[in-house]
């Protein structure tokens, strides 16, 4: 039986931490060696973290790359090593470092350039043209870079068709909700179609919006998974393929005798590494094959890590909230402690005029069963100094928008103060359903550093609180926090569904609108009355400006606010 060991290192990278990079994948490498692993591949730009965006506009940043890349190849006796990196000749390239036992053997460049969504690649690379197979250990290998992938006549194809029995992807694929399954169905489908063992690496970790899952995966021929990781962890998913198995899958499958492939006139070039394997007797290896994350456990999670790497890759160690006892501002401390530690996380009670005591106690019962140090800080005196300070001018009005507002940026500004003195992270509290329709105040609920939930549906919130009580077996969010009918309570007797259509009815129409693009009468032919549809559309087309000046948050849905959904402020665009 021929076997080829590979070793898929899902590692969290740092954007531009270069030095801190390559420690990682010399880990990884060592951890490698230790097992028998023949070829160890690195996600795509593992070298210096994706994505590194307008970092790539600098000529030095570049060059210290290609410096970086010189240190892993000079740390790669006895192993094959595949590695993204940004390659450099008359433009720069979006590349995998093809590495054997010291030397540079050959690099690979991205041939789809994704420029859609969060992506912005076309922006930064040149597209490469040519693709290798490669004999490692005695196995043809064909190497590819994420979206590469993605499509049925790519390279992967030719790879194939040119005699490589494994096909590497090297990948940096964001995460949102259900993608998983849909990226696994593809893979599966390029393995049956190419008669190959695809070996399948995406990246783990949180830069700024985006998280990363991991998921990394091996199929056989036939589409089958023989082995995955971790989700959203780090690992070092080792996996031993049998290359028998691909001739026989070959041997029954004559379609692949018949079909040309569009891009078989662009011959993939051979290049030998290694005829041997890295060791003669391997350790043992017992397959691996952990269980996905489904649901509401997989969005919590991206949440936590997403969390956990924007706090900690930016500096910070601990961070501070604004507790009214609501779910929301209850959801994002859970998932605080869960991310940094309840040592870390200081929650604020900031009790009004108009705060229930149901909404105290909460607060205080969420605090104790997290173990945070929680502040009391009242804000009737700050409040009532800004209703004199501005009598003159309010006289002869009702109270109203304005008033409310006052107390949302009191407490913005005791957040704020705190942060200042302490160096404490603010986390805003704002889910997506409220960041759509504006309902939110500008310098108040909104101010602060980093805005967990603000991809995340009402609707959803809801389910990811229950998810989190029922993980552990005991409640942890107040029963009465999610039962009770939110409310800001900036004023007596306040409910959201006296601003908001019912979160059931608007949360639909707002991923028909925000994240389907459908149109009025689309939506009206979902069965949604028609003034309430116009209410939502009136009230997510004019706040686009707040949304801009929003915290970055946790990506989790195909069209989140900022990098994905980018529409005009000064628009006068109406369908009615």
């Amino acid at each position: 039986m021929r076997n080829l060991r590979v070793g898929l290192a899902q590692i969290n990278v740092t954007v531009g931490d270069l030095k801190g990079n390559v420690a990682k994948l010399f880990d990884s490498v060592e951890r490698a060696r230790s097992q028998g692993v023949d070829l160890i591949a690195f996600p795509e730009l593992a070298i210096t973290g994706y994505p590194p965006e307008d970092l790539l506009l600098r000529p030095q940043f570049v060059r210290d790359n290609l410096d970086a890349l010189d240190i892993v190849v000079k740390g790669s006796a006895g192993i094959t090593l595949v590695v993204g990196f940004v390659d450099a000749e008359e433009d720069i390239y979006n590349a995998a470092a093809v590495i054997h036992d010291g030397r540079l053997v050959d690099v690979y460049r991205k041939q789809y350039l994704p420029n859609y969504g969060v992506f912005d690649e076309d922006r930064y690379f040149a597209a490469g043209s040519a693709c290798s197979v490669y004999e490692v250990a005695g196995v043809d290998v064909g190497v590819s870079i994420c979206e590469d992938i993605w499509y049925p006549e790519g390279p992967a194809q030719a790879q194939a068709y040119a005699g490589a029995q494994v096909i590497l992807n090297i990948s940096s694929s964001p995460f949102q909700a259900g993608k998983r399954l849909f990226r696994e169905r593809m893979l599966s489908t390029r393995a049956a179609d190419g008669g190959v063992m695809l070996c399948y690496l995406n990246l783990v970790g949180g830069q700024d919006e985006l998280v990363f899952d991991g998921n990394s995966m091996v199929f056989d021929p036939e589409g089958k998974v023989l082995a995955r990781a971790s989700s959203f962890e780090e690992d070092l998913l080792v996996c031993d393929l049998d290359l028998d198995k691909v001739m026989q899958s070959r041997l029954h499958g004559p379609r692949r005798r018949k079909e040309r492939p569009v891009s078989a006139g662009k011959q993939p070039a051979r290049v030998h590494i290694s005829s041997r394997p890295l060791a003669a007797d391997k350790p043992p290896l017992p397959p691996r094959c952990v269980e996905p994350l489904e649901g509401a456990a997989e969005v919590y999670a991206a949440l936590v890590l997403g969390t956990r790497d924007y706090v900690r890759k930016n500096g910070f160690s601990k961070v501070v909230l604004g507790l009214s006892g609501g779910l929301d501002s209850s959801l994002v401390a859970t998932i605080a402690v869960d991310a940094l530690g309840p040592e870390n996380v200081i929650g604020v009670s900031m009790p009004s005029r108009y705060s229930s005591e149901g909404s105290r106690s909460d607060a205080q019962e969420l605090a104790a069963n997290l173990g945070i140090r929680l502040l009391t800080i009242p804000i009737e005196e700050a409040f009532s100094a800004y209703l004199n300070m501005l009598s003159e001018e309010f006289s002869g009005t009702e109270s109203g928008v304005a008033e409310e507002n006052l107390q949302a940026r009191v407490r913005g500004n005791i957040l704020m103060g705190l942060s200042n003195k302490f160096g404490w992270l603010v986390l805003p509290t704002g889910n997506k359903s409220e960041m759509a329709t504006g309902y939110s105040t500008l310098y108040g609920d909104m101010a602060g550093g980093y805005a967990v939930i603000k991809d995340v549906p009402k609707t959803l919130v809801y389910k990811l609180a229950e998810y989190r009580n029922a993980r552990d077996g005991r409640p942890v969010i107040p029963h009465a926090s999610i039962t009770k009918p939110p409310s800001a309570e900036l004023r007596p007797n306040q409910v959201d569904q006296e601003t908001l259509p019912p979160y059931d009815v608007l949360d639909p129409i707002l991923q028909a609108y925000v994240e389907e693009d459908k149109s009025l009468a689309d939506i009206l032919a979902m069965g949604f009355e028609e003034e309430t549809v116009r209410r939502v559309i009136r009230l997510v087309d004019s706040n686009e400006y707040k949304r801009r000046q929003a915290s970055p948050g946790v990506k989790i849905t195909p069209r989140a606010f900022g990098r994905d959904r980018r529409l005009p402020i000064a628009n006068r665009y109406r369908e009615w």
